[in-house]
């Protein structure tokens, strides 16, 4: 049970970081926050994300070109321009380090005042803070597991980050319905996403993009968007529109 409720807790909370903070923040700004909530956040994505952190400032780049080029040879990470899933989680890992580690200046169209964290940045994307957080799994298994084919959940913690965006690249543009015609392959995978928290209504999010709901449908939810709400309520953030 403690295994199960472990695994639970980091699924869900490194997806939260990485659809509230990394995708709707970061990347579309469908909210403020001050300087306080935003480090407060990217300290929460960081603990969450652990050993797959995602720098925000990267993530925000690719996240911008994948909308710009959605489904098209420049995309990074179209399904339908790879020949299966860990194709394009390399590809993707490819051109998300050319922007973590500066090597490459983002075309005009994607400069913008990103989410940055210098000190924390470091910190973070060193291999010895990776390990510890990978090393912390690894005891969590060791003294509560109770049985030898639990560690096999151990890669998924390890790779938390980018095993939630191979799914949402990979199954929302290839499964699915559309309620839309973006001239695009992106599909909402599933009319209740719990699964994912709102980011497999790909083809509600490729039309209104900006729109901090994902759902469009009288059946469909977003388990995100009452959080945000919520948020919003409190004076966390402050939604664009509601």
């Amino acid at each position: 049970m403690a295994i199960l409720v472990f695994f639970l807790c980091h699924w869900f909370l490194s997806l939260f970081s990485q659809t509230f903070f990394l995708h709707r923040y970061a990347s579309h700004k469908m909210f403020k926050m001050n300087k306080f909530w935003e480090r407060f956040f990217y300290t929460f994505t960081f603990v969450t994300q652990g050993s797959s952190f995602l720098n925000p400032r990267a993530y925000a780049i690719l996240h911008r070109m994948h909308h710009a080029y959605s489904d098209t040879e420049k995309d990074p990470h179209s399904p339908h321009f790879i020949k299966d899933v860990w194709g394009l989680m390399v590809k993707t890992k490819n051109v998300y380090l050319d922007y973590r580690k500066y090597k490459l200046e983002p075309e005009p169209a994607f400069r913008d005042r990103y989410p940055t964290w210098p000190a924390l940045d470091r910190i973070s994307d060193i291999w010895i803070t990776r390990l510890l957080f990978a090393l912390s799994y690894v005891a969590f298994y060791v003294v509560f597991a109770t049985h030898w084919w639990l560690f096999l959940l151990l890669p998924i913690h390890f790779l938390m980050g980018p095993i939630h965006g191979a799914i949402v690249n990979w199954c929302g543009h290839k499964y699915g319905y559309s309620n839309y015609d973006n001239d695009d392959h992106s599909k909402n995978t599933l009319p209740l996403d719990f699964l994912m928290m709102g980011e497999l209504f790909q083809n509600n999010h490729h039309k209104s993009p900006n729109d901090a709901n994902f759902a469009r449908k009288w059946f469909e939810f977003d388990p995100t968007y009452p959080v945000m709400r919520l948020l919003h309520k409190l004076r966390i953030i402050r939604l664009r529109k509601i």
